[in-house]
């Protein structure tokens, strides 16, 4: 089989496996905490709702690394709910001790393949929002299909927002920023909040790494775009 026949069959994924470190705490964390506040993966279609005992907004994050970013959302917002998609168990130690630590009832994790998280487990028009912050930019070209952000995958979450509801990215390359403005302005369900890229959003923190980098003059992009 050729490598090109290899890849048309490949299937769409959300992550590449990598091995990590995972600490003695964040590992205590994943032990007691994940049966609390961890969403099993399911081939159905969960309710929402039900899972957080209350109607309200609902929001994924896919890929939320080490969750801080998360936790201090979830923490400045807690009359919304979130649900964090994540496959590497360090960062799911790592946010499930800071939701025992800051008390987080309005934040549940998955730690599965976002993909198959969509397709399944999430119903059309469910969502009012979806972060993808600082996904992984694969800069080498021969990388660039193991981007997240491609326009099948972006027809599928555009399919489980409500209308007016939002699909916010961030990236701190440009080549991929402009890679996922001109993707998320490809799909018809969706329209750009501002010309080009969007002024950071008030609820996304600055974390520690992105201040550093600002400091030294690098850019942050952010592409905030809402169903029609």
């Amino acid at each position: 089989m050729t490598d090109t026949t290899k890849a048309s069959h490949r299937p769409l994924r959300s992550y590449v496996l990598r091995q990590g470190r995972i600490s003695h705490a964040q590992q205590r964390a994943y032990e007691t905490l994940r049966p609390i506040y961890s969403l099993p993966y399911q081939a159905s279609v969960i309710d929402i709702d039900a899972v957080f005992g209350r109607a309200g907004p609902k929001i994924l994050e896919i890929g939320f690394g080490m969750g801080e970013s998360t936790a201090e959302i979830a923490a400045q917002h807690p009359n919304t709910d979130f649900i964090g998609v994540e496959v590497h168990t360090p960062g799911v130690g790592s946010l499930l001790k800071q939701i025992g630590e800051r008390n987080l009832q309005n934040l549940r994790i998955v730690q599965h393949d976002a993909v198959e998280v969509l397709q399944h487990m999430i119903g059309e028009n469910t969502l009012d929002g979806v972060h993808i912050f600082f996904p992984d930019p694969w800069p080498k070209t021969r990388h660039h299909k193991r981007r997240l952000i491609q326009a099948p995958f972006v027809r599928l979450i555009a399919s489980r927002l409500k209308s007016g509801a939002y699909l916010h990215a961030a990236t701190d390359w440009q080549a991929y920023a402009e890679h996922i403005l001109e993707t998320l302005k490809q799909e018809p369900l969706l329209q750009n909040t501002a010309l080009e890229y969007a002024p950071r959003p008030a609820y996304r923190p600055l974390t520690k790494f992105e201040q550093r980098g600002l400091k030294l003059g690098h850019g942050v992009w952010d592409c905030v775009f809402r169903k029609r």
